[in-house]
């Protein structure tokens, strides 16, 4: 494979890599917020139940009506973070292929630079002896 080219593409697989890291990094901070929403409106919900005291009954009605309000935002949550969880577990998929993309790129690199190597050292071996001061070999053999 050129060399050019098998650059560019770990250019790119690295590239690849960080966005799929970015990402997963993203879901799982929107996961965290909604969880966190979760749990606030649950204290909220706590802190709004019903306690034995002498109320009107409009005022009842408006505690029972809050109480209805938070019982359904706390369900919107609910599916919020279910649905955050799925992303983030996506978002973490995504990055573990493209890790296993990005080591496939080194080890072909890694496989070129040791195929480049095993060229010069050939190269090398196939280099005519030079005399040297005295006119004699200066070359030694592969020790």
């Amino acid at each position: 494979m050129d060399p050019r080219q098998l650059a560019r593409i770990a250019r790119v697989r690295a590239l690849q890599l960080t966005l799929a890291q970015a990402d997963e990094a993203r879901a799982r901070d929107k996961a965290d917020a909604e969880a966190a929403l979760g749990r606030r409106i649950a204290a909220l919900a706590d802190a709004v139940a019903p306690a034995p005291t002498f109320a009107s009954g409009v005022a009842l009605g408006a505690e029972a009506h809050f109480r209805a309000r938070l019982h359904q935002s706390a369900q919107a949550a609910a599916q919020r973070v279910a649905t955050a969880d799925r992303l983030a577990a996506g978002a973490a998929e995504a990055t573990r292929i493209a890790r296993q993309d990005q080591a496939a790129v080194d080890k072909l690199l890694a496989r070129a630079r040791s195929a480049a190597l095993v060229r010069e050292m050939r190269a090398l071996e196939d280099l005519p002896a030079t005399p040297g001061r005295t006119g004699a070999r200066d070359r030694h053999g592969p020790c």
